[in-house]
């Protein structure tokens, strides 16, 4: 998460969605920058809300603008599965060694992956809880130069965005039943990604 005092703007930090790429490139130009532990480089929006909202409100004269990034769901978890498997390589009896993506979604969705894989979805990162949205401007991951040029235009700083954490090429394919599941699953997901996450004017 990232706190740009003057310009009255939070960065919410959704997992699995150019956050890191996004935080190099700013932590310069940021008031607060908190990158550890992952519970506070990781925030939820509902916490924001209820705990550090409150208190930035309390010290400032101007609201804050919360902004956050969301990846198309089954993008999302391909690119969990890539991060795990690569980050995994050094454990002794590594769970996802040898397991295929399908397998991977099915696990996800049934809850029994390994306890260090077990995924929050972004739902989780972005809402109430209760499907409210709690981030003042989400943009999609797949468009993120819409994302750069808002916050171009609010830091009045032009920006570069490195590759950070690219994830080992693997086969990534679903089959069209368990990929109809996984979007059942992830619902709540998609209506964020299709209905909240569109173009907005800066």
């Amino acid at each position: 998460m990232l706190i740009f005092w003057d310009q009255k703007l939070v960065f919410l930090a959704t997992p699995k969605a150019g956050s890191t790429a996004i935080e190099t490139a700013l932590e310069p130009l940021a008031s607060v920058s908190m990158q550890r532990p992952v519970p506070l480089k990781h925030m939820t929006a509902l916490d924001f809300h209820n705990h550090l909202k409150p208190y930035l409100t309390e010290n400032s004269d101007t609201p804050f603008t919360t902004v956050a990034l969301i990846r198309h769901p089954v993008e999302w978890l391909r690119s969990w599965y890539r991060f795990l498997l690569r980050d995994s390589f050094d454990l002794p009896e590594n769970p996802l060694q040898g397991k295929s993506f399908e397998t991977f979604t099915l696990d996800f969705m049934t809850g029994s992956l390994p306890a260090y894989a077990q995924l929050k979805t972004q739902a989780h990162y972005l809402t109430d809880g209760q499907g409210k949205l709690l981030v003042d401007r989400l943009y999609r991951y797949e468009n993120i130069q819409d994302f750069v040029h808002f916050l171009e235009d609010r830091l009045m700083f032009e920006i570069s965005l490195p590759r950070i954490n690219v994830p080992p090429m693997v086969n990534t394919d679903l089959s069209a039943p368990v990929e109809a599941r996984l979007v059942a699953f992830m619902a709540d997901d998609f209506h964020l990604y299709e209905e909240m996450a569109q173009p907005q004017p800066s």
